[in-house]
């Protein structure tokens, strides 16, 4: 007996292609309300350091003081960084970011108040940044994290350009913003317009929705079960820097970062003895210089919020592109060469943070993610404080070309260094014959950074 084909067979289907969009996490509406709450928040929070900054000056008048209390603010995240992001792993993530925000907008309304009664004086203002930066230990993870929770994690990393988009973007408008408003209002107003941002932003994350597909917070032990000691270990300190120290990506990826921020990057020192001493320029050339700076960094966050799945290959690969570049822009004869190479320095440069970012954001386990935070950004700490006085003592050594082609080349070697001994110690892949001996199955005896 024959058979006839169908001669209307259905066609295979096919998957749709993953959208390479950079905007494509704004298409979740969950994603549309937090970035317009960021942009509120990062406005206001210019506009009060901004003002904060020239507050310090008028009552002390001394430029050391103003670096002091943006270091008092900046040193909780040295010592505390670790507990904030285990809090961020142990409480929900909602609540956290809310109460953070409100607190943070607490704080800047007693700023407000105080200004307002000419009552503001250096150890108050002290304090308050202190206790400010405490704050921020647990608010940073957390809204970082809640970020990226309502977002799939293909589209992580066009959250991650955009959050880079819409800090640059506050940037600007509160830094514009701080000088109406003071002008118009007074200074104590600035402090309240950030108070009120924070308000906003506590008042719309209790609204926010995960998309489809979107990987929530891992849930908290119950009562029945949170006694148990593997439950407590897994909610710890401990926990959080053992999982980063025995992570051989994170580690290679806390390297590639840190030996970029110390022999480079710092282009707001380098590139201003670079343009006012040997190229001769002045405060208007570098001003145009910062601008293509500034330029270059929304257009590689833009190009990093196409990205799908980041490495740190990948990172490692643009940071040394960047040291490269960095050379030649120390061996820049004119102004007109260095500005060609100021924007692909940019460009690669915020492309690669927002790949490592969204490494970092997505590397470790839903439970461990706020600790892992906690502990880069305690690094990272290290990083600012050390890496300009570092960068510093370079310079008078060997001068401001001499400190760009040393920290490229310095940073450079290093990446492409590690690069080829990884690849070295990688085994090849492995086929072993199935158990009736048919084709072969595939082991893979190590894993790809």
């Amino acid at each position: 007996m024959s058979t006839t084909p169908a001669l209307h067979s259905p066609a295979p289907e096919t998957a749709p292609v993953p959208s390479r969009s950079p905007w494509r996490s704004l298409r979740h509406r969950g994603m549309r309300w937090w970035s317009a709450a960021n942009f509120v928040s990062n406005a206001g929070t210019w506009m009060q350091l901004t003002v904060q900054n020239l507050l310090v000056l008028h009552i002390t008048g001394s430029a050391a003081a103003t670096g002091l209390s943006m270091s008092v603010q900046a040193a909780p995240a040295l010592f505390m960084s670790l507990l904030g992001g285990t809090a961020v792993d142990r409480w929900p993530r909602r609540l956290t970011a809310a109460v953070s925000q409100a607190l943070l907008g607490a704080v800047a309304f007693t700023m407000a108040v105080l200004v307002a009664l000419d009552r503001l004086d250096m150890t108050s203002l002290m304090v308050l940044a202190a206790v400010t930066g405490v704050i921020a230990t647990v608010d940073g993870p957390a809204c970082a994290l809640l970020g990226n929770d309502l977002v799939p994690v293909e589209d992580v990393p066009s959250a991650i350009g955009i959050g880079a988009l819409v800090h640059s973007a506050g940037r600007l408008v509160g830094t514009a913003l701080a000088g109406v408003t003071v002008g118009f209002l007074g200074t104590s107003a600035a402090y309240a317009a950030n108070g009120l941002s924070f308000l906003f932003v506590a008042a719309v994350i209790p609204f926010l929705r995960p998309a489809p597909g979107a990987v929530p917070q891992a849930p908290r032990p119950t009562r029945r079960h949170s006694a148990s000691a593997d439950d407590a270990a897994d909610l710890t300190v401990r926990q959080g820097l053992l999982f980063f120290a025995r992570r051989p990506r994170l580690v290679a990826l806390a390297a590639i970062t840190g030996i970029s921020s110390v022999f480079g990057r710092n282009y707001g020192l380098t590139l201003a003895v670079l343009v006012t001493g040997p190229l001769a320029g002045g405060a208007g050339s570098f001003g145009t210089v910062s601008t293509v700076l500034a330029a270059g960094g929304i257009l590689g966050a833009v190009l990093g919020a196409r990205l799908r799945r980041p490495s740190v290959r990948l990172v490692g690969t643009l940071a040394a592109a960047g040291a490269l570049l960095q050379v030649a822009a120390g061996l820049s004869p004119s102004l007109a060469v260095l500005l060609v190479l100021v924007l692909p320095m940019a460009v690669v440069e915020s492309v690669s943070d927002t790949a490592g970012t969204a490494v970092l954001q997505t590397d470790p386990p839903a439970h461990l993610r706020g600790r892992v935070l906690g502990v880069w950004n305690s690094i990272g700490t290290v990083w600012s404080l050390g890496g300009p006085p570092a960068l510093g003592l370079l310079m008078e050594l060997s001068g401001a070309r001499g400190a760009l082609v040393t920290g490229g080349l310095i940073t450079a070697g290093a990446i492409a260094a590690a690069l080829t001994l990884h690849t070295r110690r990688t085994p090849s892949p492995v086929h072993l014959p199935t158990k009736d001996g048919d084709l072969p199955a595939r082991a893979d005896l190590g894993t790809a950074a």
